[in-house]
């Protein structure tokens, strides 16, 4: 099969489109003709070598959302067949024995992440358990589809599961342009939720307006707390959902309302930040959370949800598997709205 990998830590350069072995699947495994996978922001640093999951090995299939036909199974296969239509739950934990990827399902230590330290989507073929796999329905494109995996069980957990987010509230969501703040401002929403959302552009925030956001800003320049409190009468928002990190980690808290939630699973702007009040925090019991990997049993109610109700995938654009390196390039100047995807 072809597939598109790396040997050693660089620029998009370093990518190779080349032919490798097909994956054989053990008795619990299917192997994927994949159809369709996107780009993430791990993608890039664990290519340059910015960082890296633990667990991660040369050489390196990237890819964490896959979708696709089932090629071949196992022998002891049940729960799915040939020819089945498919989405895969990247996060290996819950993988049984009897399948080539078990044993790697620490979410607090190494846990194994199809496209992050196991061969994944940027492939023509890629390995997954089969309680790994659910099926797609008909009508929905692959394309519709992949956007799912990593953007909105990311967005999922962190807003329903940690943040416990409620009807009425209001929550201020950072990076509107990326596929997992996407992913949330249409699950705040969904959920009866007033959404805030900042961008660095203003054609990022006119996008978040069309999925559901309320009150858009454009994040640079603008006095972020201020906004949040003017368009909340004062009152400041219940909570932020932030995986940008330090540059916006004093604005997101100093825009909070009393017992005010900052829930984060990112640190895209740099992995240091400072509390720039502790009166502050401890005064308005201000609770700042880590939103961890999701559990195996968080997926399959996550999908159902995606599959019923009227979301929009927001695609940017699609690219050849053989021109990843052109597609990372444009992830990294932040030309883009929505998931960017590749296609083998």
């Amino acid at each position: 099969m072809k597939a598109l990998l790396y040997n050693t830590p660089g620029g998009p350069e370093v990518l190779e489109y080349i032919d490798i072995p097909d994956p054989t699947p053990g008795p619990r495994d299917v192997v994927v003709d994949v159809a369709a996978t996107t780009l993430n922001q791990l993608d890039v640093s664990q290519r340059n070598g910015w960082f890296t999951m633990p667990g991660f090995t040369l050489p390196h299939i990237a890819g964490m959302d896959v979708v696709g036909t089932i090629l071949s199974t196992g022998s002891d296969v049940t729960r799915c067949k040939v020819g089945d239509r498919v989405v895969v739950d990247p996060s290996l934990s819950g993988v049984p024995e009897g399948s080539k990827l078990a044993g790697r399902g620490d979410i607090y230590g190494a846990l194994g992440i199809i496209g992050a330290n196991a061969d994944g989507g940027y492939a023509e073929q890629c390995l997954a358990p089969e309680t790994h796999v659910y099926k797609i329905p008909d009508a929905m494109s692959w394309r519709h589809a992949v956007v799912f995996p990593t953007a909105w069980m990311t967005a999922h957990h962190a807003l329903i599961t940690v943040g416990k987010l409620r009807a009425g509230e209001a929550i201020m969501i950072h990076a509107a342009g990326s596929g997992v703040s996407m992913a949330a401002i249409q699950l705040a929403k969904h959920s009866g939720a007033t959404v805030l959302a900042t961008a660095g552009s203003q054609k990022k925030c006119d996008h978040a307006v069309e999925l559901g956001a309320t009150h858009v800003t454009v994040n640079r320049g603008t006095d972020i707390a201020t906004w949040a409190r003017e368009v909340t009468e004062g009152r400041g928002v219940d909570m932020v959902f932030d995986h940008v990190g330090a540059a916006l980690w004093g604005a997101s808290m100093f825009s909070l309302a009393p017992r005010g939630r900052l829930v984060n699973c990112g640190s895209t702007s740099g992995d240091t930040a400072t509390i720039p009040s502790l009166g502050f925090m401890y005064h308005m019991g201000i609770q700042i959370l880590g939103s961890d990997p999701y559990h195996y049993e968080e997926f399959a109610p996550a999908w159902e949800l995606y599959c019923s109700a009227d979301f929009q995938s927001s695609i940017d654009s699609v690219y050849p598997l053989a021109q990843g390196a052109e597609a990372q390039e444009k992830m990294i100047r932040g030309a883009f709205v929505g998931k960017i995807v590749l296609e083998p």
